[in-house]
């Protein structure tokens, strides 16, 4: 019964080291496999929407990982790791595809529809209304004190090439505006390879050096890197900034030289100069001459009406002693 008893465990205590190792390995990689085809269904349940219930896509990507590790000899636990990595991958991408309409091509063989951001802002000025717009129209200002704009290039009255700074990257777009009309409003409209922004600025007089300025843009990206910013709203709170930077240059340096700020005058309509800024400027100077004349006309009729005055007393004065004559003599006849 002892040596029963001793041989028994030493069948098992004798056993090579070689065969336990390969036993624990094939007993880790069934467990492991196990474990991946229960977490691909677990996958494969989660992005059935993004793999179109074809079997394959995220979930399909993540076993083949797994597999292909285990049969390259790297560890269960590697093999796991890389399994779960890759699709973790596959569902980021095809989430943010996805979001910013990537994705490939939908119903009908068209593009993922565009998001576009909608900014409305507004601010008051202490200015004249003029000198808010003019200071507007001063384009190739901006990027002496806006953040992000390094050039701006005046090609017409009509058309105008920015260039600014995007992250690391640097985008160009030209704007054609389609109405512009003095202290009012400007409307326009952009076009660009990586985007673009169409908008339109208004200026309302609230008092004679107060100025409400209200703008309106409507952001449209286009390119997977401005898709993906805009999902966080990039676009638009580099906008908003600039906005503030604008109105911190009137009530600096404009609000301290009002005199020295010349905008442009003229008028569009339709996308088209009507009137130029130098026939504006003559029309304005026009009016001012006819309005100083009126002026001049008015004060040369008071000093008239002031030397008439006089006279009609002095008038006045000689007819009262004839008057009293009268009276008197009439008091005589009746005595």
């Amino acid at each position: 019964m002892t040596e029963s008893g001793t041989g028994g465990n030493g069948n098992a205590q004798d056993l090579p080291v070689d065969q336990l190792k390969d036993a624990a390995r094939a007993l880790a990689q069934a467990l492991m496999v196990r474990a991946l085809e229960k977490a691909s269904g677990q996958i494969g349940s989660l992005t059935e929407r993004l793999d179109g219930g074809d079997g394959g896509g995220v979930a399909g990507k993540a076993a083949a990982t797994g597999a292909k590790k285990l049969a390259e000899g790297e560890s269960p636990l590697k093999a796991g790791l890389s399994a779960g990595a890759t699709g973790a991958k596959e569902m980021v991408k095809d989430k943010v595809k996805s979001a910013v309409g990537g994705g490939g091509k939908g119903k009908g063989g068209g593009q993922g529809k565009m998001k576009v951001t909608n900014i409305m802002e507004e601010f008051d000025v202490g200015l004249p209304r003029r000198v808010a717009y003019d200071q507007w129209t001063q384009f190739a200002d901006y990027p002496s004190f806006t953040k992000k704009v390094e050039s701006v290039e005046q090609e017409s009255d009509e058309k105008i090439n920015w260039r600014a700074q995007v992250f690391l990257s640097h985008r160009t777009w030209e704007s054609t505006i389609i109405e512009q009309v003095p202290d009012e409003r400007i409307v326009w409209k952009s076009k660009g390879p990586k985007g673009y922004v169409d908008g339109a600025v208004t200026f309302h007089e609230l008092a004679p050096s107060m100025t409400r300025v209200l703008l309106v843009a409507e952001y449209h990206p286009d390119g997977f890197f401005e898709k993906t910013a805009n999902m966080w709203r990039a676009q638009g709170r580099r906008l908003r900034l600039d906005f503030k930077h604008i109105k911190r240059h009137m009530m600096t340096k404009t609000l301290l030289e009002q005199e020295e700020v010349e905008g442009w005058r003229g008028e569009i309509r339709d996308g088209e100069v009507v009137k130029t800024h130098e026939d504006a400027l003559k029309e304005e100077e026009q009016a001012e001459e006819a309005k100083s004349e009126a002026q001049a006309e008015g004060e040369e009729k008071k000093p008239d009406e002031r030397a008439e005055e006089p006279k009609a007393e002095q008038e006045d004065e000689k007819e009262k002693p004839e008057a009293e004559q009268e009276e008197k003599e009439a008091e005589s006849a009746r005595a």
